[in-house]
């Protein structure tokens, strides 16, 4: 049984998110654009699981966003 990552769930603010995109740039397996190109998870919420190998890139796109509408959390 492998251990579960530290973080492991990602969320997305649509109220802060200014549609720049570069999170879908980052982390495509995660994230994609809609027809007005704002981000949505593949999950079809404002949160999804992060696999252990897509960490790295998930704070990659946290830290590409550049009003802040991502945010990791570990898991409950």
């Amino acid at each position: 049984m492998s251990k579960g990552h530290e973080f492991a769930k990602l969320y997305l603010d649509p109220t802060a998110c200014d549609g720049h995109g570069f999170c879908a740039e980052v982390i495509p397996d995660l994230i994609g654009l809609d027809e007005w190109d704002y981000p949505v998870l593949h999950s079809g919420g404002l949160a999804t699981d992060v696999p252990d190998h897509l960490v790295k890139d998930a704070k990659r796109a946290i830290a590409a966003c550049p009003v802040n509408a991502l945010r990791m959390e570990k898991k409950d």
